[in-house]
């Protein structure tokens, strides 16, 4: 069991989401940085999907009952087990009875706490993820608690030397240091940004049906503004502000489907970004939509922080597809190397 000391301002059981009932009204839910949680499974010989602990900004404790591995990723947390400094990215081993503490984020929003075996809450509907909105999933379809405790289940993979309780801790590259996530924070090919402010994360965004409903003025904000987070954003959506869009014509539309990633324009004019816990249909006009690639550093943005839209392609949205599982492989690589060295230094001694 993990013993939960302290659970933070937002912390729940999540894996990789509720997939195939969109139809029903059932939202995906599940980590808001799939990027983290794959890397931290892999960390800790899970299978990619296996749930783990979403921590938003913390600060969060915890005990674990008996001995395992775990892996940090996601946010870069001021975080110590019992006292001593342990690092985002990186798999260690944990004894029966010590104590992680997650202090607040020095950088990014949300952190993952990874254990091998996973968090072996009982499944709904095919997944281990908590929808907070509608209240089941996870433990008790609700956000941790003060005293709370999860099951950490048996993993069903073969451990290898590398991620075994008792191996050395070992470390990975963070995705943000790496070659595909720095592509997007050049400047952009398709517009000019204000010269003043935080220029904010770049995200990059397809054009959206109702874009074209838009005024002149509004489309060229969308790509020039920067747009800060707001305090009233969550799990379901982040809420923009900045300089309002508005429509050539305002009218009603009809109910239709929309998915993590939406950038929906209220009467307001200020845009939503939907996340991973949004409701399956609206009725606001769809200016944009986050592309697959870039929601795990959406998820990553601070409230009061920055963000700015830059054009894509469908082809351009692939191949940041591409290149993020291509990462996800440099990292299995990463770890069979270290595995093999392991070995070579087993058998040396």
């Amino acid at each position: 069991m993990i013993d939960l000391v302290r659970a933070g301002m937002l912390s729940s059981v999540q894996d990789l989401g509720r997939a195939g009932y969109r139809h029903l009204g059932i939202a995906k839910a599940g980590a808001l940085d799939t990027l983290a949680l794959e890397v931290g499974n892999r960390l800790v010989g899970n299978e990619p999907q296996a749930a783990a602990i979403e921590v938003t900004i913390g600060p969060v404790a915890l005990r674990f009952t008996r001995a395992t591995r775990i892996a940090l990723t996601g946010a870069q947390f001021n975080a110590t087990l019992d006292g001593a400094r342990v690092h985002t990215w990186w798999s260690l081993p944990v004894r029966a009875g010590q104590e992680l503490l997650l202090q607040g984020p020095v950088r990014g929003m949300r952190g993952y706490v990874c254990v091998q075996g996973g968090i072996d809450v009982i499944p709904v509907l095919g997944s281990r993820s908590t929808d907070l909105a509608a209240g089941f999933g996870g433990l008790g379809g609700r956000k941790l608690r003060d005293g709370d405790r999860l099951p950490m289940g048996q993993s069903i993979r073969r451990q290898d030397r590398a991620t075994g309780v008792d191996a050395p801790a070992f470390g990975v590259k963070a995705p943000e240091w790496c070659r595909f996530a720095e592509a997007a924070r050049e400047p952009a090919r398709h517009g000019k940004y204000v010269a003043s402010g935080e220029r904010g994360e770049t995200i990059r965004v397809l054009r959206g049906p109702e874009y074209d409903s838009f005024t002149e003025a509004a489309r060229t904000a969308f790509w020039s503004n920067t747009w800060r987070v707001t305090p009233n954003s969550n799990r379901m959506g982040y809420r923009l502000e900045g300089s309002a869009l508005s429509r050539e014509q305002e009218c009603d539309l009809l109910s239709h489907a929309v998915l993590p990633g939406t950038i929906q324009v209220p009467g307001n004019g200020q845009p939503i970004v939907l996340m991973g816990d949004a409701h399956t249909t609206g009725g606001y006009p769809r200016i944009g939509v986050v592309i697959a690639a870039d929601l795990w550093k959406l998820a990553q943005v601070r409230l009061g922080a920055a963000v700015r839209f830059v054009r894509s392609t469908r082809e351009e949205a692939r191949y940041a597809l591409a290149e993020e599982h291509a990462y996800l492989r440099q990292i299995d690589a990463a770890i069979a190397m270290h595995e093999e060295r392991l070995q070579r230094l087993s058998r040396a001694a």
